[in-house]
């Protein structure tokens, strides 16, 4: 005989089934919230430790990293034309100021041979 499990029975008092929905729905659930997945991987010969790696991994949408102070794309020149023209403009700027540095020295420094001439003119 097989034993019915009868405290169910009333529909009022079913436990709620999980909501499905769809992996689109999933995915902007996390990106929206964002999401951490963090891991180490060790690698150990007698009982000598020879490798570790640490994974950190955040998972979220632009904004969402945004709001958590994490921006670092905007910055690197390889994913950002902006950031290269800035990081191009900056390196000109200061070539720029360098080069305009040496030509006052030049320009305030006697030239020896200038010197020579003056002194035997006397």
């Amino acid at each position: 005989m097989t034993d019915v499990d009868h405290r169910y029975a009333d529909p009022e008092t079913q436990p709620c089934a999980p909501v499905t929905g769809n992996l689109a729905d999933l995915l902007e659930r996390v990106l929206d919230k964002g999401i951490v997945i963090a891991g180490d991987i060790k690698i150990d010969l007698l009982d000598i430790e020879l490798l570790t790696i640490r994974l950190r991994l955040f998972i979220a949408s632009v904004d969402t990293a945004k709001k958590a102070g994490i921006d670092w794309w905007e910055t690197d020149p390889a994913l950002s034309s902006r950031a290269a023209r800035d990081a191009l403009a900056e390196e000109n700027a200061r070539l720029r100021a360098r080069l305009d540095a040496l030509e006052e020295a030049l320009e305030e420094a006697p030239v020896d041979g200038a010197e020579e001439t003056n002194g035997a003119a006397r």
